[in-house]
């Protein structure tokens, strides 16, 4: 299985803008917990508010953790 599916609920190959998480198989969770450095509940929260697709829940994610990075080094000025 190539990895424009992997995850996916579709099984048919996928355009990478396309792919998306499937938050209700444990097995593709954990796998896209570690491809993007996250917890499986932080995974559900970000697809609850962006929807399933790989690369808005990964933008979430990354904004998510940049803002709470600028809050604290903002805090430990």
């Amino acid at each position: 299985m190539s990895d424009y599916n992997e995850g996916s609920s579709a099984g048919k190959a996928q355009e990478p803008d396309q792919i998306r998480i499937d938050v209700q198989d444990e097995s593709a969770l954990r796998e896209w917990s570690k491809k993007l450095d996250a917890t499986p509940d932080e995974l559900k929260e970000a697809v609850a508010a962006v929807g399933d697709l790989a690369s808005d829940v990964e933008m979430h994610l990354k904004g998510s953790r940049s803002s709470m990075n600028s809050e604290r080094v903002h805090n430990a000025l």
